[in-house]
Parts: structure tokens; sequence; C-alpha cells
């Protein structure tokens, strides 16, 4: 089994859709991540009625590893939605997301991201946001 597999088994362990409250829904997107140690941490989305309520799975699995230890780099990344990614798009990172980890540690800049299971195709974090505005503080 290569780490795509691995990242995406555990992704689709959190992967399911419900309705927390009249107003809450979650686990509808789910992620799962390699830190820069080789550690995977997991994590969904959570999603209110207002905005504000709104969390990533991308950035609840980013929180995990930093809760349980401390890392703020990440290897690699995958997302599952209802499916695994096929590169037909929606398996990247929001631009809240992205906007996180460049923040988090200028080293999420090579962060891999699957976008296509069937082939292994990946994009860099830093195509995904290239010029970022956020390099002279680094």
């Amino acid at each position: 089994m290569d780490i795509w597999e691995k990242l995406l088994n555990e992704a689709k362990k959190q992967y399911h859709p419900e309705e927390l409250s009249p107003f809450i829904s979650a686990y509808h997107v789910a992620c799962a991540l390699e830190a820069e140690n080789g550690e995977i941490y997991t994590g969904f989305c959570i999603e209110g009625a207002s905005g504000v309520i709104a969390l990533c799975a991308e950035r609840t699995a980013a929180l995990n590893m930093i809760l349980s230890s401390g890392q703020k780099v990440v290897k690699r990344l995958v997302c599952y939605i209802d499916g695994v990614p096929d590169g037909t798009g929606g398996w990247t990172p929001c631009g809240a997301c992205r906007e996180f980890f460049m923040q988090l540690s200028d080293k999420n800049k090579d962060m891999e991201i699957l976008i296509d299971f069937n082939t292994k195709k990946t994009i860099k974090l830093i195509d995904l946001i290239n010029d970022w505005w956020g390099w002279k503080r680094y």
C-alpha cells in the first residue's frame, strides 16, 4: 500500500455526512495529512448556518497535528469527498486553508496535494497560491 492509499483510507474513516442539528452539518468532507515526521492526522469539516461556524477538514486535520505533536509542516494531504480525487477538481484546499497552511510554515509551500488517485497526480501548495503576499514576513 502506497502512502496515498494509506492517507485516503484514513480520510475515508472520517467521512460520514450527517446533520448534527437543524443548523450544523459535519463529516461531508474528510482529510488526512502526513506530517513532516511521517505521522498521519485526520480531520472532517463542520458547517453551520452562519459562515463563521465553518471549519474545513484540512484545518481540522492540521489542528489535530498541532495539538497532538506541535508539528507545523505537512508533507502530503488528501481529501475525500464522496469519492477519491479523480482529477476533475474539488479536492484541493479552499483559499482559507491554503492561506492557513502558508502562514503556519513557509515549508508548507512544498506540501503535495493529491488531485488524481488513479494516476497519483499531485500539485504543490505553492502552485495553488503563487505570488503569496506573506513571503517578506518569513
